[in-house]
Order: structure tokens, then C-alpha cells, then sequence
């Protein structure tokens, strides 16, 4: 979003005037606006009343002179003036939680971590992990982002995201922590009842589970579209969740992470469909050494790492 003339003056000339106008307490309103796109949600991430929340933000545009949101049927928008007054918010909240975590030093790791991931590896992989994680730092908040939509670690929409896709733009720390296989599964009845040759490779007779057409530039489904040749899809759904219960039903076959296939007894058809995926940890760069974010990287690296010959499981038993 470019910067109108008026907001490059705000962050240069009347710099130290805004500063000292623009509180912490301000600016937690503001990015909670800024990041729900809504008063309703600010309110609800903040716990506190949506009157204080609109009374605050309306008190901070009256003392800065700006308009810092335009209001739109469907929520909250940042105006340029507000974007500009962004990086500032998200200066004195890292500054905020940095004084928390120094007078908490003594008592151990507190405060709250947004993480954003898939919610494949967020419900079947990470959640069942956390006890390990939750009871050596209790008063540690975890909060998981599973929306389809790319999180802006930028914007701090995240504090940090395992992703499958390799972050390309901001500020970030990124490394790779190992590989999600996939392959293609079916039920137990339904390899029975649909037995295979070794020349029958080309499944033109089998039912198969795709995604559903906003969901077409994934990898995944990419391939049963060129297996498919044109034919229709026994079911196309719009998660992961449901296309593995789907072929645990006997419905058709799916192509499925090696890891959740396997751990619900489902028989593999094929184990390199060539579609696997590097799995990638970005945190924003300025939180990298936050002590609350540290634990949970640390946590999430040695998960992924210890469990990667289940995660990437290629063989052809």
C-alpha cells in the first residue's frame, strides 16, 4: 500500500510528535483492529468490550488528527495513514512483551505464541504432541492458525507458521525441517474389491476423492485431475479430514500424507506420487530470540526432525 504524502509526513518530520501521542495501550487496539479487520473480533482477542474498543480507537484517531481505518460492510480496512502508524504499533508490542518475558525470567516461560500451520499437521500431528510442550512451560499460551489463506508473518497475523510452501517475501528466518510423503490409499474393502494388476497402474476403473475446485492448485489435487483424464470425482471435499475418513469408508482412493494413511490401517497403492513436499518454519525475524517463541521452534524442530522417517515414508512394501 503506497504512502500518501500526509503519512510520509507523520513518520518523518512529526516522528517524535507521534511517538510520544501513540501509547502502548493505544496500540494494542489499533493491531487488533488492524489484524481481526473487525471491532467484534479486536474485542474478542483482546477481552475486553466492544464500546472500549471502539471508544479507544476513535480517542486514538482524535488525538492523531487521522483517519486510520475505513469502515466497509464487511469489516475494518487500513487506511494509508494507518498502515503507515503500523510498523510503529508493531514496534512498541514487541517492546511490551520483551518487558514481560525479562520480569517473568525468574518464573519461567509465559505469555501467548500464534502459530500458523496446516491443519493436517496441526490436528493430527502437533496437538497430540503438545502435552510434552504444555507441561514443561504451563503458563505458556499456544495459539494455532489453521485458515487456508496465507498468513502475513509481517503483519504478525503469526508469531511464526510450518508451512509446506517456502515463504518468499519479509522479513524472516526460515529453515527447512523435513519432508511430508504422500501417496495413494484406499480401504482395506476397497483394494479387495478392486484388485490390482501390476499393468493396471493407470486406475481407470477406481472411484476416486479430490478436492473441490477453489482447492485445484494443490499439488495433490493436481494429480488425481491428471490421473482422472477427465473423469468425474467420486467426492470433492474441501479438507483433508474429510477425504481420509471418506476413503476409510470404502468410498474411493485418495492421496493422502504417508503419516495419517498409515496410522488408520489404510492399504498403499502407490508410495511416490512425486508430489512431496519440503516442510518450512518462518518466524519473523525480530522474534526469532523471544524466549516464549524460542521454546515453541525448539519444540516444533525436534518434533519434526524425531518423527521424519514416518513423515516422509517412502517404500513399496
Amino acid at each position: 500500500m503506497k504512502k500518501t504524502a500526509k503519512s510520509r509526513k507523520l513518520v518523518s518530520d512529526n516522528g517524535k510528535q507521534e511517538a510520544g501521542r501513540l501509547r502502548w495501550d493505544d496500540a494494542r487496539v489499533f493491531l487488533a483492529i488492524a489484524r481481526a479487520g473487525s471491532l467484534s473480533g479486536a474485542a474478542a482477542s483482546l477481552g475486553i468490550g466492544l464500546a472500549t474498543v471502539s471508544r479507544q480507537i476513535e480517542r486514538l484517531e482524535a488525538a492523531l488528527g487521522l483517519t486510520l481505518f475505513t469502515r466497509h460492510q464487511n469489516g475494518y480496512r487500513l487506511t494509508d495513514d494507518g498502515d503507515a502508524l503500523l510498523e510503529r504499533a508493531e514496534t512498541l508490542e514487541q517492546a511490551a512483551e520483551a518487558f514481560s518475558e525479562g520480569s517473568a525470567a525468574q518464573t519461567g516461560v509465559t505469555g501467548r505464541v500464534r502459530l500458523a500451520t496446516a491443519e493436517t499437521l496441526a490436528s493430527h500431528f502437533i496437538i497430540p504432541a503438545l502435552p510434552n510442550l504444555m507441561t514443561r512451560y504451563p503458563d505458556l499460551t499456544l495459539e494455532l492458525v489453521t485458515d487456508v489463506q496465507t498468513v502475513n508473518l509481517h503483519r504478525r497475523d503469526a508469531d511464526l507458521a510450518v508451512r509446506m510452501v517456502k515463504p518468499e517475501r519479509g522479513n524472516l528466518t526460515m529453515q527447512r525441517l523435513g519432508t511430508l510423503g504422500f501417496g495413494l490409499y484406499g480401504s482395506r474393502d476397497y483394494v479387495e474389491a478392486h484388485p490390482l494388476t501390476p499393468d493396471d497402474m493407470r486406475f481407470d476403473g477406481d472411484r476416486f476423492i479430490a478436492w473441490r475446485d477453489p482447492y485445484s492448485h494443490l499439488s495433490t489435487a493436481q494429480w488425481i485431475e491428471r490421473t482422472l483424464r477427465g473423469r468425474a470425482p467420486v467426492l470433492a471435499t474441501t479438507t483433508l479430514t474429510a477425504q481420509l475418513h471418506a476413503t476409510m469408508a470404502g468410498l474411493g482412493l485418495a492421496v493422502l500424507p504417508h503419516f495419517l494413511a498409515r496410522r488408520h490401517d489404510l492399504i498403499c497403492l502407490q508410495a511416490d506420487l512425486g508430489i512431496d513436499q519440503h516442510i518450512w518454519m518462518a518466524v519473523h525475524s525480530d522474534l526469532a530470540q523471544s524466549r516464549r517463541v524460542r521454546v515453541v521452534i525448539d519444540f516444533l524442530t525436534e518434533l519434526i526432525r524425531a518423527s521424519q522417517a514416518e513423515l516422509a515414508l517412502v517404500d513399496h512394501s
